[in-house]
């Protein structure tokens, strides 16, 4: 797509610069027209009725008038085509004439270039491509902008005729170059968490193979097949944060508010029992219900759980219900664990991110479970909220929009 506006770009810059040389040469034309009758009535004198060649003069001359009458509403035609091309293309497009004159600057090249920095070290830039097109060479330039905002572009310059006619294409790269660093961070990530277990699961082999002791071989096997586990749930959410980023749009349906809390509560009990963390539920109206993909909704509101239940000491207990204003309704969990410092609180909905990385090893963590909740609400048009303070808890709500209709939803209904 990229390299597909880049070449409407360059076609319309060109069909304009070809536009212009034809305008140029019938002007020429008309010109030399003009000079041929302008002799012809010098060469007739006094004469009273116009000669021969004055007469094909002046017929010559109407039609290079017309000719160039015709052309000129094809050329506005055209102009007006290539204008709205241009400004409709994302890319920043600028076109000197060949004496330097800016002859065009789309929108998008306006926006690009903002603020004054951005404009003198653009401008700068500008410049230099300008001047090795107009004499014939094509030339790229990345400019690096640290604003604010921090942006990256990518400048062409481009010439576009032998009269020194040029133009300059910008393109910003930010969110490109952001996501070519977020996939390499997770490469990254991912190879990292992957290592460590896959790494035990080889030394443990390797140890059972020379274990003769029947006590240390079932403790080495317990310990492979925890590791096996933490493989295995390491792939599935990597699987699960695939298939919520493929559904950006998944099919939304009435979904009872009451029936994600069940869902997600029966899906964490068992571990509850097993850290010994009571599980306190407070139900909701039958009547609440949100437009949502009542999948992800429970696979969400689990996370949350598992990470509350996680991070609880044994003996204590996790809260999970619902609130509604009518038009929202916030799914609710609180815990009165750990907490999360205050500095770790923008970067907990990150991939693999942890904020005590051997506590989130001891758990079995697999630090994506907050990355799938964020991308549940983001698919639901929602959003994911925390409050946590260190030592006493943390309280974590999925908001997303209620179903419209006559249902009712109010803030008080019990």
């Amino acid at each position: 797509m990229r390299f597909f506006a880049v070449g409407v770009v360059l076609l319309a810059c060109t069909c304009a610069a070809w536009s212009l040389a034809l305008l140029r040469r019938e002007r020429r034309r008309l010109r030399s027209d003009l000079d041929e009758v302008s002799l012809a009535l010098d060469g007739a004198g006094t004469a009273t009725s116009p000669s021969p060649d004055v007469g094909g003069a002046l017929a010559r001359l109407r039609q290079s008038v017309e000719w160039v009458q015709e052309e000129s509403r094809e050329w506005r035609r055209l102009a007006g085509w290539l204008s709205q091309t241009l400004e409709a293309t994302p890319l920043g497009v600028v076109v000197t004439a060949g004496d330097g004159r800016v002859v065009f600057r789309n929108e998008a090249a306006v926006s690009l270039m903002g603020t004054r920095l951005v404009e003198a070290l653009a401008s700068q830039a500008l410049a230099e491509l300008l001047d090795s097109a107009r004499s014939g060479q094509s030339t790229a330039k990345v400019l690096d902008l640290h604003g604010p905002p921090r942006r990256t572009l990518t400048v062409w310059g481009v010439p576009m005729g032998g009269d020194g006619t040029a133009a300059v294409i910008i393109e910003d790269v930010s969110e490109r170059k952001r996501l070519d660093a977020v996939r390499r961070d997770f490469v990254a990530n991912v190879s990292h968490e992957l290592k460590t277990p896959v790494a035990a699961l080889g030394l443990l082999a390797e140890t059972l193979a020379s274990e003769d002791d029947a006590e240390v071989v079932h403790r080495l096997a317990e310990r492979v097949q925890a590791e096996a586990f933490r493989v295995a749930r390491i792939i599935e959410d990597l699987l699960s944060l695939s298939r919520l980023e493929a559904e950006e749009a998944p099919q939304h349906e009435s979904t009872p508010v009451h029936a994600i809390l069940a869902g997600a509560v029966d899906q964490i009990r068992p571990s509850a029992t097993l850290q010994q963390v009571e599980i306190r539920v407070t139900a909701a109206p039958r009547r609440w219900c949100v437009m949502g993909d009542r999948r992800q909704l429970v696979s969400a509101l689990f996370n949350l759980l598992e990470n509350a239940v996680k991070y609880s000491p044994a003996g204590s207990r996790v809260e999970v219900g619902a609130t509604s204003d009518g038009r929202t309704v916030d799914l609710v969990v609180r815990d009165h664990g750990v907490g999360i410092p205050s500095r770790d609180l923008d970067r907990i909905f990150e991939r693999f991110y942890r904020v005590d990385q051997g506590r989130g090893r001891d758990t079995g963590g697999t630090g994506l479970g907050l990355a799938i909740v964020r991308h549940v609400a983001h698919n639901h048009h929602g959003e994911v909220l925390v409050d946590s303070r260190e030592g006493e808890g943390s309280r974590f709500t999925l908001r997303v929009p209620a179903e419209a209709g006559p249902m009712g939803l109010l803030a008080d209904a019990g």
